[in-house]
């Protein structure tokens, strides 16, 4: 058996012309057009790269895109000062604050004063708050990306077993979240995890993001699951996943690759959260 292929680049494509037409219909109907705003602290070059393709990704979107380039050695109060500044611009619909910032910044408190309905990442407290609570909200881009790739090969949550590997603010938390909001039942694996195999191996639908390289073998997963891998390694070998791709695919009905599964879904759930913020706000 061989797994079919979730094409993440394919799903996102759509995903983004289709924030292209609303974001249209959306300046047509308020006559005001979204805008995002990133925020770069330092010269980190992976940093760097994620956020040229957020604003690149605006621009394509028909999104104002405002980029604004902080030194590493930036005060707290000058950020602050900036992101409160944010806040308060109405022509700003969506703020990121690109992650991880410099030892001498605390991320999450700096995350935490973007305004909730801003907050285009589903970073702050306000956000996650919402997402325990099921009310509607900005969700972080990542998770809600996966929940598109299950939808659109077909996945029936309801009722399925899931299992989440990771229990990340980032990712995992919101990932299960998401997955109990669509009736299924949700298993959270993490390092203290007992017999992780066996607990994988129950997974209807398995999601894999720990950051370890092929971590997850093809017999940690049990035949015609489907398999999100949300990992991206860096090996003398290149990219990989979290799972160990050859030997899931063996096992499982469908398996997202790494790259061009979960990752090109990211920036197309954050354009389509940069729209839903500037409705939040009209």
């Amino acid at each position: 058996m061989t797994a079919q292929l979730i094409d993440g680049k394919a799903i996102a494509a759509e995903t983004r012309a289709q924030v292209t037409a609303d974001v249209e219909a959306f300046v047509a109907r308020t006559g005001h057009r979204p805008g995002l705003a990133t925020v770069l602290v330092g010269d980190d070059p992976a940093s760097a790269v994620y956020v040229a393709n957020k604003q690149r990704g605006c621009e394509e979107a028909g999104i104002n895109g405002f980029s604004h380039t902080l030194p590493a050695d930036v005060a707290r109060e000058d950020l602050i000062a900036l992101v409160e500044q944010l806040n308060a611009d109405p022509a700003v619909s969506g703020i990121l604050v690109q992650l991880p910032l410099p030892d001498h910044l605390d991320g999450v408190e700096i995350t935490g004063l973007i305004d909730p309905d801003k907050d285009v990442d589903g970073l702050t407290a306000v956000s996650a708050g919402r997402l325990l609570s099921g009310i509607d909200g900005l969700r972080p881009c990542t998770p809600e990306g996966v929940m598109l790739l299950l939808e659109r090969v077909g996945v029936e949550l309801e009722g399925a077993e899931a299992v989440v590997l990771g229990r990340s603010n980032l990712f995992g938390k919101p990932m299960g979240q998401l997955l109990l909001g669509a009736n299924a039942t949700v298993t959270q694996c993490h390092s203290r995890t007992r017999d992780l195999p066996g607990v994988c191996r129950r997974a209807d639908v398995l999601i894999a993001a720990v950051g370890r390289a092929e971590m997850v073998r093809g017999d940690w997963v049990k035949p015609g699951a489907v398999v999100i891998d949300v990992g991206i390694n860096r090996t003398d070998d290149g990219l990989k996943g979290d799972v160990a791709f050859a030997e899931a695919a063996e096992v499982a009905s469908a398996i997202t690759p790494v790259p061009g599964g979960v990752g090109p879904m990211t920036i197309a759930c954050l354009l389509a959260n940069t729209l839903k913020a500037a409705e939040l706000q009209a």
